[in-house]
């Protein structure tokens, strides 16, 4: 037989052998024909107690806990899944008799990982509402924590990642992942991706390490590498997660970044952790805090941030992951906790450490060190955005008043070189490095396109104006014609004032009518003004747009009566104060707030989750630094930034948010570009220890990206129908996507087909969407135009033809 595309049989077989040889696994055996297959073998759990002298009386109660925990029906897969695990992990407390006291009994000896049993079993036939028969199940002493599906070098990983997810639905056997911890795909020519219980296909991960080893395939290195006895025990144990509904397992660099801060935990040694912004780094901080406290009995954990957001933030993210965290009041209920053992994890504010009013800094730090805090226990202080420069002075106070504690740096915006020395010298060297654009490559976080606009020359005059309209609704179907003719009248208008922030403003609302994730109300965006009086400038004038309802301000500003009793002019106009001040009143009774900060809540709560109920905030500071919203896909900047200020900004648009978000986009009003290479090119020299060169971080220029993805997308979609038969008409489309239609079998058996179909066809979209009234400013040639018009519109067609066919529409009628 031809050694290249052999069947997926004979992957599963080398796979299997690597298990049962190299990694020391028993072979279970072929369970297709099995019919009590379980995530609970008890047969081989009971085995393993005894062979651990757990007495009798103890095992039987413990496997009847656990086995109540697995079968609670009235539990979704993820509360189940987290009891489960609880009595894994933590062990299963036993009363063997009226008024004797409990005693724990561990399933699983987590120490010495050589004491468990280590099975691996194939086809594994789950019985229920629907038969599925994974291809692989590995089980620690009879319990289940494993799946793998494999796939044949042809066919993609992501129909096992699919098989597994649906796999997990209450309609097929949902009850059997209970117990499971990682859910695994591959094949051999793409290798393996992870993820674990309801992780989104988007979400599954391929693991990286030891790069350099092209020795044999991907899949059987990464399988050694994750499935390793002591390795799985290790990612079962200290870096599982659950985090507020969502189970999470490491990403490559978090557990990696973890496992080094652990060695400098050993050696008594400090240091900074470096991750990109949007990488996980509150996650690293979760699983290093905890390995610390569960490891070090003396030790606690301070949590230091600089912003009152960012310490409320930290304290939210921990207590989702049900770890209790107290949060300090005042810089005296800091110093009193950390004198006290009474919280072994607390957070607070650097500030609350306190060098106001003083003179002489080097003197004063001098009798820091002479007469140090009362520290209970091992202290280690974590510190969030540690590079912050203008927080120097409070760092080297807060580690001269606490000199026998271990300072943990994190950061996820480059140390530039003024911020460097002071840096390294409050918290030691580099413990690990996730660099921006190592996390594009990954996956982790979407890269970012830029477009620099100039509004005075684009709509400067109403020649211009009627040029731009023009050429804007060029590529636009009849309905978005006609949405934007419905507000022309209102952007005239607003044009008509010829303010410069007019017409960034009516740039802002064409964006919302034509650029696929804003009109598709899926995204929102950001607006940075240069002050809190133009943000409320800003405001008011998106109040007489579409936008209005759904445009929010986010500043620091909170209004007092105060500000404006001496503000009067007598002229029938308002001063500055003024103006700030009756938008925010306005703009708390409209909105039933009590207050700003009431109201900032409240915003920010609706931007993430109902990102068509507000579609836009005005901001000047905040919000760009640590706020997380996916759904945020474009950034306007109209603000002079630079370095980290720029960098943390720019960055509120990366984050991963479902298929249809492929970058975030960067739309600058202030001409930054050259600030934004310029430092990335620092911080890449810093970070390399190199004295220059050109730096790895490239944002990218829009229209080069866009025409990429257009060209990307149209060879993609053409692949897709590649295989169907000539003369490749509306028949054999329907042959080659459906099969026979009145076949349920077929149906079912071409539906992979169609969902390329779809996703080919829906990316194509959103790529020609986003470039569509630019295509002559991007390159393309008139033909060219026409020509990728038509196959966009024959493709979208296709796809309607198909979905009828297989009857995957839904008649609403």
């Amino acid at each position: 037989m031809n050694s290249v595309g052999k069947p997926e049989r004979f992957t599963q077989n080398r796979i299997i052998e690597l298990f049962v040889g190299k990694l020391g696994y028993d072979y279970l055996g072929d369970w297709s024909d099995r019919t009590d297959n379980s995530n609970l073998e008890e047969d081989l759990l009971k085995k393993y107690l005894h062979k651990a002298k757990v007495r009798p009386d103890l095992a039987s109660g413990a496997i009847q806990k656990l086995k109540v925990a697995i079968d609670n029906t009235s539990l979704g897969l993820y509360d189940r899944n987290q009891a489960v695990y609880q009595l894994l992990r933590y062990g299963i407390p036993v009363q063997t008799a009226a008024g004797v006291n409990n005693e724990t009994v561990f399933l699983i000896d987590w120490k010495n990982p050589r004491n468990n049993e280590f099975g691996i079993a194939e086809e594994v036939t789950l019985l229920g509402n629907h038969e599925r028969r994974p291809d692989l199940v590995l089980y620690i002493n009879g319990i289940a924590v494993t799946v793998i599906e494999l796939k044949n070098s042809r066919v993609s990983i992501g129909e096992g990642i699919r098989q597994n997810i649906s796999n997990q639905r209450p309609e097929f056997n949902e009850w059997f992942f209970s117990t499971v911890q990682l859910i695994l795909a591959g094949n051999d020519s793409q290798g393996l991706e992870y993820g674990t219980i309801l992780t989104p296909e988007k979400f599954f991960l391929k693991w990286k390490e030891d790069e350099q080893d092209n020795s044999g395939f991907k899949l059987d290195k990464y399988l050694q590498k994750i499935c390793s006895k002591e390795r799985l025990l290790e990612l079962i144990y200290d870096f599982v997660l659950f985090d507020g509904g969502i189970k999470k397992i490491p990403r490559v660099h978090q557990y990696f970044g973890v496992k080094a801060a652990q060695d400098h935990v050993r050696k008594r040694e400090g240091g900074i952790i470096w991750h990109t912004q949007g990488s996980g780094k509150s996650i690293v901080m979760i699983f290093l805090a905890k390995w610390i406290l569960e490891n070090l009995p003396k030790a606690r954990v301070a949590i230091i941030t600089d912003r009152d957001e960012l310490d409320r933030q930290i304290q939210t993210f921990f207590v989702s992951a049900n770890i209790d965290m107290y949060r300090t009041s005042s810089g005296a209920d800091l110093m009193n906790k950390i004198g006290t053992g009474q919280h072994r994890l607390f957070c607070s504010l650097v500030h609350k450490f306190g060098v106001r009013g003083v003179d002489d800094f080097d003197t004063y730090l001098k009798e820091l060190e002479a007469q140090p805090a009362q520290v209970a226990g091992e202290l280690f202080i974590f510190v969030d955005e540690c590079h912050r420069s203008q927080n120097g002075k409070l760092h080297r106070a807060m580690k001269a008043r606490l000199p026998g504690a271990l300072f943990f740096g994190f950061t996820g915006t480059p140390l530039l070189k003024e911020d460097k020395k002071m840096t390294v010298e409050v918290f030691g060297s580099y413990i690990h490095t996730y660099k921006f654009n190592e996390a594009v490559e990954d996956g982790v976080v979407l890269d970012l396109v830029y477009e620099a606009r100039d509004v005075d020359q684009r709509l400067g005059n109403q020649g211009k104006v009627d040029e731009w309209f023009d050429t804007k609704t060029r590529a636009l179907n009849s309905w978005q014609k006609q949405e934007l003719k419905k507000q022309w009248g209102t952007l005239q208008s607003v044009l008509s004032s010829k303010s410069r922030m007019g017409k960034v403003v009516c740039d802002i609302i064409h964006d919302f009518g034509v650029k696929p994730r804003l009109s598709s109300e899926k995204g929102n965006a950001i607006l940075v003004a240069s002050s809190i009086y133009e943000a409320c400038r800003y405001f008011d004038l998106f109040q007489s747009t579409s936008l209005k309802g759904k445009c929010g301000i986010v500043t620091s500003y909170n209004p007092q009566s105060r500000d404006v009793t001496t503000e009067d002019t007598g002229a029938n106009t308002e001063t500055e104060k003024q103006s700030i001040y009756n938008t925010y009143k306005k703009l708390l009774e409209e909105t039933k707030q009590r207050n700003t900060e009431n109201y900032e809540q409240w915003v920010k709560k609706k931007f993430i989750k109902e990102p068509s109920q507000m579609k836009l905030l005005v901001v000047v500071d905040k919000l760009l630094t640590g706020f997380d919203a996916p759904p945020c896909t474009y950034l306007y900047i109209d603000k002079k930034m630079q370095d980290h200020g720029l960098f943390q900004a720019i960055c509120r648009t990366n984050r991963l948010d479902g298929e249809d978000k492929d970058f975030g986009y960067i739309v600058d009003y202030k001409d930054l570009f050259k600030k934004v290479e310029n430092a990335v090119a620092v911080y890449t020299a810093e970070i390399d220890g190199t004295t220059g060169g050109k730096p790895d971080l490239v944002i990218q220029d829009r229209l080069k990206k866009c025409r990429e993805a257009l060209d990307q997308a149209l060879e993609v979609a053409a692949l897709v129908c590649e295989p169907v038969s000539p003369p490749k008409g509306e028949l054999e489309h329907i042959h080659y996507f459906c099969g026979n239609t009145e076949n349920v079998g077929d149906l079912e058996e071409t539906k992979p087909r169609r969902e390329a179909l779809y996703q080919s066809t829906a990316r194509l979209t959103r790529a020609y969407a986003g470039i569509a009234d630019e295509l002559e400013a991007a390159g393309y040639d008139s033909d060219e135009m026409a020509r990728i018009k038509g196959e966009v519109e024959e493709k979208v067609r296709l796809r309607e033809t198909i979905r009828r066919a297989s009857g995957e529409v839904l008649d609403l009628k």
